[in-house]
C-alpha cells in the first residue's frame, strides 16, 4: 500500500504532456461540420414562418424568427406531460438497470453456486429471441398484474436486461481477483468489496450502461404503443406518434 501511494504521489506529480494539433484535426473537423448542419437546419426550421418551409429550396437562415410552432405545440398538446413521462421513465431504467445488472453481473462473476454457468448461458440465450415474440406474453401478463395503461408499463421491462448482465459480469471478470482478496484480508466482507471496491472500478462499464439504457428507453415507441391508451401517461415517442397521426401536419408546429 506504501508502495502504491508513492507510485500514485509520484505520478501526480509528473508534468503530463502538453495536446498538439494534428492534422487529423483538419480532416475530422469538416466531417463534424457535415454532422452538425442538419441539427442547425432543423432548429432554424422550426424558427421559420410557416411559408417559408414550403418554398423549394427551403432557405436555411429564415427571413425572421418566430416562436408560432412551439406555442402551438406547447398549447395545443400535453408535450410538457409527455416530457415528464419520459424523464421518470428514462430515470428509473437507468437507475434499476445499473442496480440490478451490477449485482446479477457480480454474482455470475464472482460468487460459486451450483447452476452459476447454466444460469448465465439461459439469460444470454434469451438476446436471441425477438422482441416481437415477447410482446403479446408480456402484454397478457401486464394486464393480469394490472400494469397495463400504468406509466410503470414502460419502465418495467427497462429495469434489467440480458445485455446489461452480460455487460457488467464481462467487466467485472476483467478485474484482478487480487483487488477483492487484498480487500477481504483487510477484514472487508462481500458487501462492501462489491460497493467499495468493485463499483467504483466499474465506472466505465456503469457509464456505457447507463447511456445504452437512457437511448433504448427514451425512444422506445413499439411497447408503450402496445401497453399504453390513456394519454396521461404517453411518452414522447408515443405523443409525437398520435399528434402526428390524429391531425393534419402544420409545418410550422
Amino acid at each position: 500500500m506504501a508502495m502504491t501511494a508513492t507510485r500514485a504521489l509520484h505520478t501526480a506529480g509528473t508534468p503530463q504532456p502538453k495536446r498538439r494539433f494534428s492534422m487529423w484535426h483538419l480532416v475530422l473537423a469538416p466531417i463534424a461540420l457535415l454532422f452538425v448542419i442538419p441539427f442547425a437546419q432543423m432548429l432554424m426550421a422550426s424558427l421559420s414562418p410557416a411559408e417559408e418551409l414550403v418554398k423549394f429550396p427551403p432557405p436555411f437562415i429564415p427571413s425572421r424568427i418566430t416562436f408560432d410552432g412551439f406555442v402551438a405545440l406547447f398549447t395545443t398538446t400535453d408535450a410538457v406531460r409527455w416530457l415528464m413521462n419520459s424523464t421518470i421513465v428514462s430515470v428509473v431504467s437507468i437507475v434499476a438497470h445499473v442496480v440490478l445488472c451490477s449485482l446479477a453481473g457480480y454474482g455470475f462473476a464472482r460468487l460459486q453456486f451450483r447452476g452459476r454457468n447454466v444460469g448465465f448461458f439461459l439469460i444470454v440465450a434469451t438476446i436471441m429471441i425477438p422482441t416481437q415474440l415477447l410482446m403479446i406474453p408480456t402484454y397478457i401478463m401486464f394486464s393480469k398484474l394490472g400494469l397495463v395503461n400504468t406509466l410503470a408499463a414502460a419502465f418495467v421491462p427497462w429495469l434489467a436486461s440480458a445485455f446489461g448482465i452480460f455487460l457488467m459480469r464481462q467487466f467485472f471478470l476483467s478485474i484482478p481477483a487480487e483487488v477483492e482478496e487484498a480487500a477481504s484480508l483487510d477484514g472487508a466482507n462481500r458487501l462492501q468489496i462489491f460497493l467499495r471496491v468493485v463499483l467504483p472500478l466499474a465506472r466505465p462499464a456503469m457509464a456505457t450502461l447507463a447511456i445504452f439504457t437512457l437511448l433504448s428507453s427514451w425512444n422506445d415507441l413499439i411497447w408503450p404503443l402496445i401497453a399504453i391508451n390513456d394519454d396521461n401517461w404517453f411518452t414522447v415517442q408515443l405523443g409525437i406518434a398520435n399528434f402526428q397521426g390524429t391531425r393534419r401536419t402544420q409545418w410550422s408546429c
